[in-house]
């Protein structure tokens, strides 16, 4: 996952507004939300490849989990394990896996850079590992934006394009994300802001992306997700198709 907005606003009937943009190689396999790991709760899209995912609900709780990839130096290959579980145990178990992670080197080294966000109704935590030392932190109320390179909005100044493009936007139009109302209604304005603003997806600030590389493969957006937690329920809608303002469906948390 590439870009993270979060609106965090305690006391509100939905207090929490996640979108998580999936910038990934376009021929990599992952399959949409759904309950993947025998056994447990979570909600989430799957990556083939590695078994792990980018973004976890716990609808129960509730909780939401998501990772970005980060800047730094690489693990060693031998040791290396995926990133993508990551989400999978803070959804699971709670803010306390990041502090475990914040406090045992030895285990982070085994990942590439990260930010790793896990959140609840009354709290936001987010953990940032470089690939030499952690950084922990509790987001405040109000409107993020979360890209590779960190926490880049709010910020002072904003210097990363898209957060200095979108984060206003997105602050300025918290949609209610009531989780009776059909997605173009819960969502309002994130909808066309999530669907890229009218930016092309080659311009630095674009959220919905698009790169052709080198050795001939796609790097780009591959889904988008909506997720907003409240003390009467959850709702969770998914894009298969970023770009598009229609298409969005809501995945079922009861089935």
């Amino acid at each position: 996952m590439c870009t993270v907005v979060l609106s965090f606003a305690p006391g509100e009937r939905v207090p929490l507004l996640l979108l998580g943009v999936r910038d990934e190689l376009k021929d990599r396999p992952w399959l949409p939300p759904a309950r993947h790991w025998p056994g447990s709760p979570l909600l989430g899209g799957l990556d083939e490849q590695a078994g792990g995912t980018w973004l976890a609900v716990h609808p129960d709780v509730p909780r939401v989990a998501c990772l970005l990839n980060g800047r730094g130096t690489q693990a060693d290959q031998a040791r290396r394990r995926s990133r993508g579980e990551l989400p999978l145990h803070a959804a699971a178990d709670g803010a306390g896996v990041l502090k475990e992670l914040a406090d045992d080197p030895a285990a982070l080294a085994a990942y590439d850079p990260f930010h790793l966000v896990c959140a609840g109704l009354d709290a936001v935590a987010m953990l940032s590992w470089d690939g030499s030392r952690p950084a922990a932190r509790d987001l405040e109320p109000g409107t993020h934006v979360l890209t590779n390179a960190g926490h880049a909005y709010p910020a002072d100044p904003v210097t990363e394009p898209k957060a200095r493009h979108f984060g206003p936007k997105f602050a300025a139009a918290r949609p209610s994300a009531d989780p009776a109302l059909p997605p173009e209604r819960a969502w309002g304005e994130w909808l066309t802001l999530a669907a890229g603003d009218g930016l092309d997806p080659g311009d630095p600030r674009a959220i919905v992306a698009s790169r052709d590389l080198p050795d001939g493969r796609v790097w780009g957006s591959t889904s988008l997700t909506l997720v907003a937690l409240g003390a009467d329920g959850i709702r969770y809608d998914f894009q298969p198709r970023p770009g598009a303002v229609t298409d969005w469906y809501t995945v079922d948390a009861t089935a």
